[in-house]
């Protein structure tokens, strides 16, 4: 499998998905620590992929992306944005409500097809 066709299943697969550097509990960086807690603190889980350990995907993700850095994030998706992002949208309100819309939309979809 190439490298983008992972990726793209990675994020078909993942609802909430953060590309960060370490994991939620180990981040081994400020912004991805940063990402992490706005996350978290939204009450709903998400899946990760630490780039630190997936050196194909830190290499392919910012070009066929157009985001440069890490963390991450992908909604539903769609590319959300980096650390700032995160952060506004969160002190904002609005990662809360879309990920809230998101989880609700996933949940009514498996329940429809079991």
């Amino acid at each position: 499998m190439k490298i983008i066709d992972k990726i793209k299943q990675q994020i078909t697969d993942n609802p909430i998905l953060l590309y960060m550097k370490g994991s939620p509990k180990l981040p081994s960086c400020g912004f991805s620590a940063q990402a992490v807690q706005a996350l978290s603190a939204c009450g709903e889980r998400f899946a990760y992929i630490d780039v630190l350990i997936t050196p194909d995907i830190r290499a392919a993700l910012p070009k066929w992306a157009q985001w440069p850095t890490f963390p991450q994030l992908w909604i539903d998706g769609e590319l959300i944005g980096g650390c700032d992002i995160i952060i506004e949208m969160y002190q904002r309100g609005e990662l809360q409500s879309l990920i809230k819309k998101t989880v609700d939309k996933y949940n009514s979809q498996a329940q429809n097809n079991p």
